[in-house]
This record gives structure tokens, sequence and C-alpha cells, in this order.
């Protein structure tokens, strides 16, 4: 049934990639979806909907081969409604979008258990994170080799200790033969197929020299024994055989490990403002409960799927869609965890607990991927297996091509011995091993990758670029001052209110700096309405609050300083004194012999004679847009260089896109950007 399925559908190609593609459907029973065409239940499994299509997550535990993957990321052949799928192996997970109009959830659940990948859906399993990484048969391999490399062990003690009576010797070396079989032929077989599958496919990959060590053990000791020149190293091949897959066992919990720890060990060091008793709080995203209300400021992005309660939301789900236009939605409107507000204050209910790991798949997008970065991670694995595999041929042939006109028995036995001592699972380990480790300690300490890549990256830098405002300046200390006309206390309100609404350093500092002087009063406003809030990336906020028009925006005059608007009236300026970060100077002094260093700010020159104390004028860029930030990343890299970018996640979108590695400086707000490759908590800026 499935091979007419995928004969229909021209994907016959599915046969070819693995000997023994697919799952048996042999004795399986039908299962029943119907229950999956309730809306209240299938709002439960999705990630995302909106009106045009549908985005979810299937639990795939049969996904085991290439086979697979090829044909479950090729789904949209067998129904033209699903638009993309992809398959995280580690996980055996199956990412679909799908067509609203053009199939269901239902229907794509039955299409998987029709080819032979029945779905695990269990709605009371919903929030359980850890799925099963291993199945059954790998325990089986993996106790079959442990039970027989100790009772091989066990066989061999009449050689160990010398023994002569060649009875005992005989017997226990027959039941070692005996013992092996189904620790080579079973245990060992993934080895064994995936070396002859590269071979077919003209490929030396690291499987290679582990089939040829463990069929040279074979061979060479079933000569031995039957010859009866030696006892063989059967002992030594069971041994090899369970180490290596106690070594995949161990890679396997450790990817789960990372994993975990990925999705919700506060993988974001960011945290959401949580409104209770009208009072804001600052709570940590794992923290955070159903039912909570936290509010959300122009920038920042939805955690968690929730119902919007008060304000107006133009909801943008580029990170999650692809597509950048806003969405309108009012009160008692659905949320998605992934949606950024991209217009003024608002508060939103949670609904579902929070999606870290719905957040970190977003993050790993292709489509946010930089443009000037490849996958040097697995080139490094696959060369160094390539020329492992290579040396450790050239070596075996050499040394019996050396010896075989001097001493034929010499010659095959150092020939083996090349072939049996040189293993290379820890080659084949190492990488991933260090990497994942270099994730996981990294992560701790407050720098948070998004994934091996930017490892690699990071080592070929030549160059480092800084945004100044927000990045090597804190929001949290600078000093603001206010020089002008003098304001009334409704027109301070109003500017608080305003400036509230966005996450900018400099909004938020005005918001700040007004607070402080209303004291009291702010509680007689909790009503007011913040209508046609607008914020132009990098020039700054306008809108209407108590009647008031109010324009806050960048001030390019004699005054140096952001300048505020009333009523179409040039009421002042603030001016803000920067509070440069802890560590700033000593990581400028620590790095200017290694790597050019610059800083572009979308400010005006104020900071100019505080800068230039550290870098060089010509090093020094101001009054930068988006795009002109942009456009410098491309220059350097025209000119062979390897640029880091760090940015706040605001106005540097494309520039850390662009950059060969882009890091946002996180503070406490929920304002990083898709486009990064690494998230660095701003309380470890001087690390």
């Amino acid at each position: 049934m499935v091979y007419e399925i995928l004969n229909d559908h021209h994907l016959g190609q599915f046969y070819e990639i693995e000997d023994k593609a697919g799952i048996s459907l042999k004795g399986k029973k039908n299962i029943q979806y119907a229950y999956l065409e309730a809306d209240s239940i299938v709002e439960k499994l999705i990630d995302f909907s909106n009106e045009k299509i549908t985005k979810a997550t299937f639990l795939i535990p049969q996904i085991h081969c290439a086979s697979c993957i090829w044909l479950l990321e090729n789904l949209y052949k067998l129904n033209d409604g699903v638009l993309s799928s992809k398959v995280n192996f580690l996980k055996k997970e199956l990412y679909v979008t799908f067509s609203n109009s053009a199939t269901t959830y239902r229907k794509i659940a039955e299409l998987l258990t029709t080819i032979g990948y029945t779905p695990s859906i269990h709605l009371n399993d919903l929030e359980d994170t850890q799925k099963k990484g291993m199945d059954k048969r790998f325990y089986y391999q993996l106790g079959i080799a442990g039970f027989a490399f100790g009772n091989i062990m066990l066989f061999s003690l009449p050689e160990y200790f010398g023994l002569k009576e060649v009875l005992f010797k005989e017997v226990f070396a027959y039941l070692n033969i005996a013992l092996i079989l189904p620790v080579l032929f079973y245990s060992g077989q993934d080895y064994l197929n995936a070396a002859w599958q590269g071979l077919r496919q003209r490929h030396l990959n690291i499987d290679v020299p582990i089939a040829l060590g463990m069929l040279t053990l074979f061979s060479r000791s079933l000569f031995e024994i039957f010859s009866h020149s030696g006892a063989g190293y059967l002992d030594s091949l069971a041994g090899l055989v369970f180490f290596l897959l106690i070594g995949k066992w161990f890679q396997q919990a450790t990817y789960q490990q990372l994993s975990f720890e990925r999705d919700y060990k506060s993988y974001f060091p960011i945290a959401a403002t949580v409104l209770k008793n009208g009072i804001e709080t600052s709570v940590a995203l794992s923290q955070l409960e159903l039912g909570d209300v936290i509010v959300l400021r122009g920038g920042e992005l939805i955690p968690a799927d929730s119902i919007l309660q008060n304000g107006r939301a133009n909801i943008d789900y580029s990170f999650v869609t692809g597509e950048s236009e806003p969405l309108s939605k009012k009160a008692g409107d659905k949320l998605y965890a992934g949606g950024r507000q991209t217009s003024g204050r608002i508060e939103i209910c949670i609904r579902k607990k929070v999606a870290q790991s719905y957040l970190t798949q977003l993050w790993n997008e292709d489509t946010f991927q930089a443009t000037t970065t490849s996958n040097p991670t697995s080139e490094l694995a696959n060369r160094i297996g390539k020329y492992f595999t290579y040396i450790i041929l050239s070596i075996a042939f050499i040394t019996l091509l050396y010896w075989l006109p001097k001493n034929v028995p010499l010659a095959i036995n150092a020939f083996t011995a090349v072939l049996i001592i040189a293993c290379p699972c820890a080659v084949a380990l190492s990488i991933p091993f260090t990497f994942g480790n270099a994730m996981r300690l990294l992560g701790r300490n407050g720098f948070y990758l998004k994934n091996t890549n930017v490892i690699e990256q990071l080592s070929t830098l030549t160059t480092v670029v800084f945004d100044k405002t927000g990045t090597v300046t804190t929001a949290t200390k600078s000093q603001i001052t206010y020089e002008g006309m003098p304001l009334t206390t409704t027109e301070k309100v109003a500017i608080h209110l305003l400036s509230k609404q966005s996450t900018h350093p400099i909004s938020r500092q005005i918001s700040t700096y007004l607070a402080g002087s209303l004291k009291n009063t702010l509680a007689l406003f909790n009503n007011s309405i913040i209508s046609d809030f607008k914020e132009t990336v990098g020039k700054g906020i306008k809108g209407c609050s108590n009647g008031l028009q109010i324009t806050i925006e960048k001030n390019r005059g004699i005054i140096k300083g952001t300048s505020l608007t009333i009523n179409g009236q040039e009421k002042g300026v603030f001016i803000t004194q920067n509070q440069y970060r802890n560590g700033f100077q000593s990581l400028i002094n620590q790095w200017k012999n290694a790597y050019q260093l610059f800083v572009l700010s979308g400010d005006n020159d104020k900071e100019k004679q505080t800068l230039e104390k550290w870098l060089p004028t010509t090093n020094l860029h101001f009054n930068q847009s988006p795009k002109e930030k942009l456009q410098f990343i491309k220059n350097l890299q025209n000119q062979q260089e390897k640029v880091a970018m760090f940015g706040d996640g605001l106005n540097d979108a494309g520039a850390l896109q662009q950059a060969n590695v882009g890091i946002v400086i996180a503070e406490d707000t929920n304002n990083f950007t898709p486009a990064c490759d690494a998230i660095l908590d701003a309380q470890q800026f001087d690390r």
C-alpha cells in the first residue's frame, strides 16, 4: 500500500536511499482520528494558526534513517495542502506548515499514519518536553552486546591465565564464536550498514574504518581459533561494539539534555513584565503561569499563546510566517507565541505554557540564518572523518605491501593490527561532544548561541562592530535631564505614557525620568488612552496622549539630545548622559590588538569625545540609519573581513543578520531579534 502511494507520486527514490526503508505496517491497528475534527482539541496541538496557514509539530517515534527524513520532507508531494515540512532527527519531530483551505490537521495525521509514520498524539502529554530519543531496538542491541561482552571475557579466562587444558580452551573458544555472532550482525549492524551505504555512494564516511575494524577482528579471530594458532580477539570485538553503543547512548543523552536546557532553563535571558494589582514586575519567562497578565510594548515578542485584554495590537508574525504585514487585533482575540507587537503598550493574558522550545525552533529557521555563513561544523566533521579514513587505509596497505615480500604472516598480522587498533570512535564523537559542551557552558554563563556553527564562526573573526545606544551604553543607569519650556503635569503624564509604549532605551529613560517627578499623580491617569502611536526605527516615536499630539525624535541641531514637540510646537530637549557598561574600556583594550574595532551609532556625535579616548576617530560613525549600518557591514565583508556585530536587537536587525556573527545584548525586556546568532545577557557584558 505504501509502495503504491509513493510510486503514484513519483517518490520511488525512497527505496533507493536505504535498503530497508520505512516501517512495516503488518499487524498495525487502524487509528481513528475523528477526534481531531474538534477545534478545541486541535487548538491545543498546533503551534500557530491564522486565516491562511497553520503550523504544527508532530512527534514521530518511527523516524530512524535517511529515507524517513527524505520522505517526510517531501510531504508536499503527497498532499497539496502541505506548504513545507522539516524533520528534527534528534528529537524525532516533524514541523509542518499547511494551508487551511487545502487540508486539515486530521488529514495530515491520517496521511502520516498511512505511510507508516504514525504521530504520537497524547493530549495529557502536551506539556511533557522530554521525548524518548532511543527506541526499544537500540536497547536490545546494547543489552545483547553487554551480555556477550561479559560472558566472552568469562569464557576467555583459560587463555588469560595461560591454562594448558586444550579441551577447555577449544570449547570456550567455540562458545565465544556463538556469542559474537549476534553482537556483530545484530548489535553492530547499524555500523556495517552505514559503511556499506557509504561505499555504495562512493563516499568514505567515518563508519568505514569502524566496520573494517570489526570485520577484521572477527575474521582474524575465526582464523586463529579454527587453525588452533591462537584464541582470537572476540572479547575485544564484543567490547568495541558494546562501548560504541554506550557512546551512542551517551551522545543521544547529551543532546537531549542540551535540548532540554536550550528550551526550558531560561534559554533566553529575557523576562516578561507581569501586571499584578496595578504594579509591573519583571519575571523570568520560565516562571510565568497560566492566567498571568503581561504587558508588551512596541518591539516586544509574545512569549506564549495568549488572549488580548487591553490595548490596540498590531502583531507582526514575520518571525513565524515570513509575512511582515502586521495584523490588527482587538480585545478578546487570540495571539500566538512568536508574534511581535509593533505599536504601543498592550496587556495580554497567558492561556498556554511558555513555549520556549517553539521560540527556539523559530530562532533556528533557515530564513533567519546569516547569508554569509555555511555549515562549517558539519563540514569539519565530514572532512575529519574522510581524511581519517584515507589515512588509516593508506597506513594499513603500505604496511601490508612493505612486509608482504619479507614475511607473509607478519604482513597480515601488521595489516590487521592497524585496522583493529586505529578505531575512530573518539573522532566520531569528539566534535558533537566538544561543541555541545561548549554551548552548554556558555549558556550557563549567560551567552546563548543559536547553534554550534556559531562557535566555528567566532574563531574566524577579524572585525568587531558595536552599536552604541543600549549596547555599549546601559539604559538602566543613564542620567537624563530636560531643557526647554516648562511642562505642565498633564503634559508630563502624556509624555510619560507615550514613551512607555516603546522599548527603545531612550524612550524608557524618558518614561522613568518623568515617573519620578509625577509620583502619585500617575494613578489619576490610569484610564488614559494612547492613540495613533507610531515608532519609526532609528528616528523616534509619536502619538496622541491625553488629547495632546506628541512627537519625540532625534535632535540633530545645536543642542544634542532628543527633541520634544507637542501639538506642533517645539517644547525642548531631553539630554541623556550615557553610562557605559562595566568592562567596555577593558574590553576595547583587550581586543584592539586582535581585531579592527568600530562603533556605529544612530545618535548624533555628542559622545565622540568620550569614545575617542578608546578608539580612533576614523572608527567612530554617528547618525547611522539601519540601512547604513547594514551597508557598513557589507563593505567590511567585501574587504574579506569576518565581522561580529553587537547590537540591542531594535534597530540593528539587518546588520545583525548580515554579519558573520550577530550578537544581541539583552536587558530585561523581551525584544531579541530572530536575525541574531547569539544572545548575551547584559549583566555578563564585561566577561
